[in-house]
C-alpha cells in the first residue's frame, strides 16, 4: 500500500473519531444497569433453580463483555472526551472487569504500536512462534508452547491465569501511578466480593459470580484471541512491517449476529479499532460501512472463527498460520532445527 494511500485511509476514517457524550453515556446506562438487574436476577433465581441461573448468569458474562469493550475505550481516551473521565470510568469498569487499568493501557498501547511485527512481540499478545523458531526450540519450550496453545488450556485455565493471577500484579518497570491503580482495583475488589458474601452469603456468591466470571473470560480471551489469529492473517520483521498493513491485513473482521455485535459493543470491527483506537466503539460500524478499503478486510463469522482453533504456528514463507500436523514433516527433518539456529530470530518473552 502506497504512502498516499495509507494517509487517504486515515483520512477518511479521522470524522468518526469524534466522542459523542450522549452517546457514550447512554451506553453506560444500557450497559451497567442491565449488568447489575441480571446479576441480581441470577441470585434471586438461586431459590428456583440452578438451571435457572445457570443461563441468567450467561446473559450477565455477556453485559461483562459489554462493560470491557467502555473499559477498553477509555484506555485508549475514546469515551469520553475528558481524559479524567476515562480514567475515572477506566477504573470503575475495571473492579467489574477484573482488569488493571493503567497497566492495560500500558500494555494494550505496546500491542497496538507492535501488533503482528515479529521482532517486537511480548507484551500485550498472544503467544505465537513461526514455524522455525518452534524447530529451532529445545524440547521444554516445545511442550510449554504446546500446553500454552491447547484450546482446553487457553480457553479453560486461560481466564484464571489471566483475570485472577497476571492482572493482580504489577509489571515490571511499572510507573508509581500505574502501580497505585492496580492497588486501587485489587483491593476495590476484595472489598466489593466481602460485601457481596457479607449480604448474601459466600456460597451463593461464588454459584453466581463463578460461571459469570469464567463466561465472560473465556469469551473475553476468545474475541482477543481469533481476530488476530486467522489463516491469511499478517506478521513481518520489522524491516517490511507497515502499522496499516497490521491493522487492516492483520485484524479481521468478525462479523457476528446484531445482537452479539451490540454485546460486544462492535469490537468485531477490529480491523477498523486497529487502524484508528481513537474511534468510539458505537462509531465503528459507521467507518467500515463508509471506507471501501476497509470492507475488503478478511471477514470472519462464527462458522468459520472455528478454524482458527486449529491453528498453532505462524508460517513466515506461506504467509499464513498453520496446525502442527500441516508442518510435521518439516518439523521432523532431520537439522532442521540447527539450520534456524544459524539464523535465530527472536521469541515470545511474556508479559
Amino acid at each position: 500500500m502506497s504512502q498516499t494511500k495509507v494517509m487517504n485511509l486515515k483520512k477518511d476514517v479521522a470524522p468518526y473519531e469524534k466522542t459523542d457524550t450522549r452517546s457514550s453515556i447512554r451506553q453506560v446506562f444500557n450497559t451497567i444497569v442491565p449488568l447489575l438487574l441480571l446479576w441480581y436476577a441470577a441470585y434471586a433465581s438461586l431459590a428456583v433453580s440452578y438451571w435457572l441461573t445457570l443461563p441468567l448468569a450467561l446473559l450477565t458474562a455477556g453485559f461483562v463483555i459489554r462493560t470491557f469493550i467502555i473499559f477498553h475505550d477509555c484506555c485508549h481516551q475514546s469515551f469520553f472526551k475528558s481524559r479524567r473521565a476515562n480514567d475515572i470510568l477506566g477504573t470503575i469498569t475495571g473492579i467489574l472487569t477484573l482488569c488493571p487499568y493503567e497497566q492495560w493501557k500500558y500494555s494494550h498501547s505496546v500491542h497496538h504500536a507492535t501488533s503482528s511485527n515479529l521482532d517486537k512481540r511480548g507484551t500485550g499478545d498472544m503467544w505465537v512462534l513461526t514455524v522455525e523458531e518452534y524447530a529451532a526450540s529445545p524440547w521444554f519450550r516445545k511442550a510449554a508452547y504446546r500446553i500454552y496453545r491447547n484450546p482446553l488450556v487457553m480457553f479453560g485455565l486461560g481466564p484464571i491465569a489471566v483475570f485472577l493471577i497476571q492482572y493482580r500484579f504489577n509489571r515490571k518497570k511499572a510507573k508509581r501511578k500505574e502501580r497505585i491503580n492496580t492497588y486501587v482495583i485489587n483491593v476495590s475488589i476484595v472489598l466489593l466480593y466481602a460485601l457481596m458474601c457479607w449480604l448474601i452469603g459466600w456460597q451463593a456468591f461464588v454459584l453466581v459470580q463463578a460461571p459469570v466470571f469464567f463466561v465472560s473470560g473465556l469469551l473475553g480471551i476468545w474475541l482477543f484471541y481469533v481476530q488476530h489469529q486467522f489463516e491469511d492473517s499478517y506478521f513481518e520483521k520489522e524491516d517490511e512491517w507497515s502499522y496499516v498493513k497490521a491493522a487492516v491485513d492483520g485484524s479481521s473482521y468478525y462479523q457476528l449476529p446484531k445482537v452479539l455485535q451490540w454485546i460486544t459493543g462492535n469490537i468485531g470491527y477490529h480491523h477498523v479499532h486497529h487502524l484508528s483506537p481513537r474511534v468510539p466503539n458505537y462509531n465503528l460500524e459507521k467507518a467500515h460501512n463508509s471506507t471501501l478499503p476497509l470492507q475488503k478486510a478478511t471477514t470472519i463469522t462464527l462458522r468459520t472463527s472455528l478454524q482458527s482453533l486449529r491453528f498453532r504456528l505462524w508460517d513466515e514463507k506461506g504467509k499464513t498460520f498453520v496446525s502442527f500436523k500441516d508442518v510435521k514433516h518439516v518439523l521432523r527433518r532431520p537439522g532442521a532445527a540447527s539450520d534456524v539456529l544459524k539464523n535465530p530470530k527472536p521469541g515470545f518473552q511474556g508479559e
